[in-house]
């Protein structure tokens, strides 16, 4: 989607309103997000405000469950039509008079969704011997020692022996 950005660059108080759908597929997000929002001259300065709403489902990152979620968050980001340091990551560059926000947005959204989804705050995962879902049930696996003390219990064991 562009945005004629003219009127709103020539124009202080002037807002343009907008409203999409931005699919978000080639993630792992599969989901499409309804996009609202505005871009709006406050004082001379042109602000890109939008906020993003949508449900997808993710995967419990230790039991590997289907989690539903459901997204609604704000960004706000400053448009510029030129820059006076190269490295300003904090303003938009838009050199001509119109801006299509589905790359900025996209990012924006696919950046602020947590890097580890749980069914519950204290999900048991799964058994790494078995594989069962210790939320569900119990495992009757035996438990294996720890690699790292087999020499002690061998000489623990040739202790007793003597």
């Amino acid at each position: 989607m562009f945005i004629e950005l003219e009127p709103v660059f020539n124009n202080v108080g002037y807002k343009k309103e907008f409203s999409y759908a931005l699919p978000l597929e080639d993630s792992e997000v599969d989901a499409t997000a309804q996009i609202n929002g505005k871009v709006e001259n406050r004082t001379g300065v042109v602000y890109l405000e939008a906020k993003a709403t949508f449900t997808y489902t993710a995967t419990c990152a230790r039991c590997l469950t289907d989690v539903p979620q459901s997204v609604d968050m704000s960004f706000t980001h400053i448009l510029t039509r030129s820059l006076n340091d190269l490295d300003n990551d904090e303003l938009i560059l838009v050199e001509d008079m119109h801006y299509s926000p589905d790359e900025l947005l996209r990012e924006d959204v696919l950046l602020s969704l947590p890097t580890k989804i749980l069914c519950k705050e204290d999900c048991k995962g799964l058994c790494p011997q078995c594989g069962v879902n210790l939320n569900e049930e119990t495992c009757t696996c035996e438990k294996p020692g720890d690699p790292r003390l087999e020499a002690l219990k061998a000489l623990l064991s040739q202790d007793l022996d003597s």
